[in-house]
């Protein structure tokens, strides 16, 4: 029997992750070039968002209005541009990394096609952490509708905390990468790979925090969404 849990863009991805893809999935002319030009040369192209999990968070921003979004882990900024697109003129997409070379490179020249997307983007680079900290030192604490956590797995369970901190009450938060290949529900793989360790702990940490609303989805390579109450 062959795995459900992949990226649809993946080569040889199951033809039912394929068909709910084809059925939700829906790209502008921006992210579909962005997208295109990610997988065709960016290095470890593979880390780019699955677009069916974009368009899933587009649709729960665009549902309630959200106009704040931070978004952990730019990449080259597909996930950045989706949330873009998503929020209103006067909205505003905090993107997170450590290095922006892929953003300013693959990124930026696609992104910036389009002035009105593209000033709504905040590139923000260095320790996500440290500047998630400062936002939250700067009295921002319940003020952002919707995260996307998509960075380096060894944090996920931080960049969940500071998330909920940040988002309001009814907030939602995504974790991308949640199922990892499906090796976090192999014990022997969790002992073997401090990232798989660390996304399974977010996992449990998530399900039972008494903070939020939750559910983990078979969707891309798993997305754990968790709603601030």
């Amino acid at each position: 029997m062959t795995s459900v849990v992949a990226k649809s863009y993946e080569k040889g991805a199951d033809p039912v992750v394929a068909y709910c893809s084809e059925h939700t999935s829906i790209q502008s002319s921006l992210q579909a070039e962005l997208q295109k030009n990610t997988l065709a040369n960016a290095p470890h192209s593979g880390m780019l968002g699955a677009p069916e999990v974009l368009t899933f968070g587009q649709n729960f921003i665009r549902s309630f209005g959200g106009k704040r979004v931070l978004d952990i882990g730019t990449f080259t900024g597909a996930s950045a541009l989706a949330w873009a697109l998503a929020v209103p003129d006067d909205g505003e997409v905090y993107t997170f990394d450590i290095d922006h070379t892929n953003y300013k490179k693959y990124g930026v020249p696609v992104i910036s096609k389009c002035e009105k997307t593209f000033k709504k983007i905040h590139a923000l680079e260095g320790s996500a952490l440290e500047a998630l900290d400062k936002l939250i030192a700067d009295g921002q604490s319940g003020t952002f509708d919707f995260a996307f956590i998509d960075a380096d797995k060894a944090n996920y369970s931080n960049y969940y905390d500071r998330s909920v901190t940040l988002l309001r009450k009814g907030g939602v938060i995504f974790v991308d990468n949640s199922l990892w290949n499906g090796a976090v529900c192999d014990p022997a793989k969790r002992a073997e790979s401090k990232s798989t360790q660390a996304i399974h702990d977010a996992n449990d940490k998530i399900y039972q925090d008494d903070r939020t609303y939750s559910a983990l989805l078979n969707l891309g390579d798993g997305t754990h969404v968790a709603f601030k109450k």
